[in-house]
């Protein structure tokens, strides 16, 4: 760097713009003119990183030059007790300011005023970030900070040192883009040819090779592939997780990290772990890559794992078969995932069975507009219905086109028992064969974990018998191992008893006869109260594909179209409950057959009875008709006109006397709102004799007037009492 003429340093510690002119002080030739007075008073920054822990343990030479760069700082007038080392990020990426404590330390001393020169080996050993590099250029600028490297020092506040920094910003952020991109396409190519192997998931260890094998441990294996069993039995992975936890199976992993990294630990088993079984296809054999991808706009800051996700198979990286030692082939490996995406609370997927009383759930479809049906239960009774609120296609103009549910149900659940009806024996032979081979991987497990615990026992027995017995010292740690490894052996053995116990290995013949009367009894075992409605439902998953409903307009008639696996499909035509007999398609043959009934001198009882024989069914509610049902039914259609009201004659009234139907109009008020004030002596009325009792009311303008006081004032028993004064009726005049 040229070197100008030696300029002389003012007495003030800073620079200021109406600060007068200060005699100075002639300074050394070999400082450079940039350093300036205020520069010295404050601290030189010694910044030390190295980007991966392996360039600190290797790469030396470069840790020396950059700490070398503190006796640079006192070369050029600062003291050693003024130069402060920030070394906290060795074997930091400098490619973001987050997690660099030592970076972020230097940020806050440079706010603070209080250094005067930054010293970097590079300026990418600072950032490797345009925008670190940037902010830390406006605060050394604000500040008045200058920055050295190797090659010379610099003013951000100068035009062409900022122009010079701004492009070693950039030429360090390009650096490293190529440095990454080209470590990553050669790891790319190798994840393409199927030979990049990273960590094994749970049931696989690296070989000599290092490349993926089987977990060596017989157990470990065991309980993978009891995994796999009980997804295709259960359904669910959480049904699986429970039933791992239920009956005490822990997991078999080899940590990656850690003092017992590559070790075999038994972990009890959590639903993530269930769900990476389910879902990695290196259990299928498959060698894949890129499954988990990063997403910056799921990164969360301080968590520098997060951000990545699971993509479809069709953007993995390398999706290579048959590289890898399998536990289940490729053909239950897609039924599984296939199963495992159904199950997602999705619009799209059927979703995995629930604990509510609903049969179909996931699978009734809207004829109309080919979406899902929701499920929604009202009152305390849980009325179950269908409910389509899509509002696209046909369904657009119905906001809420459901049905009942219970019907529905009814109808597939039949439809289900009659196809399994036939193979009745060979489900019987399928349930026995099934708890049979339940019983023996349970059994198998028990004898698994006995065996290693023997196993402990005897190594610990082995270790204590090859001390010395002199040296009490070990001897005694040693016998107390032995003894807590017998003490854990005995306990396991005691469990493995009562397990024996409540489920022996095989089934007796009582049990097998049990099971075998069960399924040939489906409705009664279908019926039963030990069969929950999760277990219903996953039973018609196997048989059924869908169920599409269509409501035909607005009347009780229901198209439903039955899709079972395997590509049959079966048409029906049900009736659902409505709220008016006009929806009915058969309103009009019904009421024809009612009035024809009545005709011939039938009660409504016996009218009942003729319709139920005859397969008619009420519009909602009850299943059959009854007298009460079938004599509202005749009221709403057929009953005679009323009667005219009998006027009162005109020559019967008095003055200012009103009948009890004219006040009330006059009042507008309801007719058995009067009634009951004149019943509590509210209002005065006389009877009319040789008129079945018909009452007068008595009303003059004034009583008037108080009556729409009373209409008017709330009287609710949560109200205060009426006033005395509108309960009060007014005396009659003096005749």
């Amino acid at each position: 760097m040229t070197t100008r003429k030696p300029s002389r340093r003012p007495q003030s510690s800073r620079p200021s713009d109406t600060a007068p002119t200060q005699k100075s002080e002639p300074v050394s030739s070999a400082r450079p003119t940039k350093i300036q007075a205020w520069h010295l008073d404050r601290l030189a920054v010694v910044y030390v990183r190295q980007s991966t822990p392996q360039q600190v343990s290797e790469n030396t030479e470069s840790t020396q030059r950059q700490y070398a760069l503190r006796q640079r700082a006192i070369d050029l007038g600062w003291p050693a007790d003024r130069v402060l080392v920030i070394d906290d990020d060795q074997g930091r990426s400098g490619a973001s300011a987050e997690g660099r404590l030592g970076f972020q330390r230097l940020l806050a001393e440079v706010g603070l005023d209080h250094v005067g020169l930054i010293l970097g080996l590079e300026m990418s050993r600072l950032a490797r970030s345009c925008r670190d590099w940037h902010q830390l250029l406006e605060l050394c600028a604000i500040f008045r900070t200058l920055l050295a490297d190797q090659d010379g020092l610099y003013d951000p506040t100068d035009h062409n040192d900022r122009l010079l920094l701004g492009l070693t910003g950039i030429m360090s952020e390009a650096e490293l883009h190529v440095l990454q991109n080209r470590m990553r396409q050669g790891m790319l190519n190798k994840a393409r040819r199927g030979e990049l192997f990273v960590l094994p998931p749970i049931g696989y260890v690296k070989d000599a090779n290092g490349e993926p094998a089987l977990d060596p441990d017989e157990q470990v294996q065991a309980v993978v592939r009891l995994v796999f069993e009980q997804f295709e039995r259960l359904g669910t992975n959480r049904k699986v997780f429970l039933y791992l936890r239920k009956h005490g199976i822990r997991i078999g992993i080899r940590p990656h990290s850690g003092a017992n990294r590559g070790n075999l630990e038994w972990r009890v088993p959590t639903r993530d772990a269930v769900r990476s079984i389910l879902s990695r296809p290196i259990y299928a054999g498959y060698y894949c890559y890129g499954r988990r991808q990063k997403d910056a706009r799921r990164r969360k800051p301080g968590q520098p794992g997060s951000g990545r996700h699971v993509v479809p198979p069709q953007e993995y990286i390398a999706l290579l078969p048959d590289r890898c030692p399998a536990y289940i082939t490729k053909e239950r490996y897609q039924v599984i995932q296939r199963r495992l995406a159904e199950n997602r609370a999705r619009a799209a997927s059927k979703g995995a069975p629930r604990e509510g009383p609903s049969l179909l759930a996931g699978l009734v479809v809207c004829g109309r507009c080919e979406r899902r049906m929701n499920v929604h239960y009202s009152g305390r009774s849980q009325q179950l219905r269908y409910v389509c609120i899509s509002g696209t296609g046909p369904c657009a103009q119905a906001k809420r086109h459901s049905l009942a549910g219970k019907g529905v149900d009814q109808f597939v659940s039949e439809q289900v028992l009659a196809a399994l009806q036939p193979g009745a024996l060979e489900l019987s032979l399928a349930a026995v064969a099934d708890m049979q081979r339940e019983r023996q991987r349970l059994d198998e497990n028990w004898q698994q974990r006995l065996e290693r615990l023997r196993f402990q026992v005897e190594r610990a027995e082995r270790q204590y018998q090859a001390v010395e017995p002199e040296n009490r010292l070990v001897a005694r740690t040693l016998e107390q191992r032995w003894e807590t490894a017998l003490e854990e052996l005995r306990t396991l053995q005691e469990e493995y008893a009562r397990f024996r116990q409540q489920q022996p290995a095989t089934l007796n013949e009582h049990e097998r006869g049990q099971v075998r009367a069960l399924a040939e009894d489906l409705p009664a075992l279908w019926q039963a109260p030990t069969t929950t409605p999760a277990d219903r439902q996953q039973i018609i998953r196997f048989l059924v594909e869908r169920v599409v409903v269509e409501v035909q307009g607005n009347t009780n008639q229901v198209q439903v179209t039955v899709e079972w696996l395997g590509g049959c499909t079966s048409r029906h035509e049900l009736s659902r409950p409505v709220l008016r007999y006009r929806q009915m398609a058969e309103c009009d043959r019904l009421l024809a057959r009612m009035r024809q009934l009545r005709e011939e001198g039938l009660s409504f009882s016996k009218v009942a009875e003729v319709l139920n024989a005859e397969g008619f069914h009420p519009s909602k509610g009850a299943q059959q008709f009854s007298a009460d049902t079938v004599g509202l039914l005749w009221r709403q259609h057929f009953a005679p006109a009323p009667r005219p009201r009998q006027q009162v004659p005109a020559g019967l009234l008095g003055p200012h006397e009103w009948a009890v139907l004219d006040l009330a109009g006059e009042l507008k008020i309801p007719k058995n709102t009067l009634l009951a004030w004149m019943q509590r002596g509210w209002v005065r009325f006389r009877r009319l004799p040789g008129y079945r009792g018909r009452c007068i009311v008595w009303a003059n303008a004034g009583e008037l007037k108080r009556l729409r006081r009373l209409r008017d004032t709330p009287h609710g028993w949560w109200d205060p009492p009426l006033p005395t004064e509108l309960t009060t009726p007014r005396s009659l005049p003096p005749s």
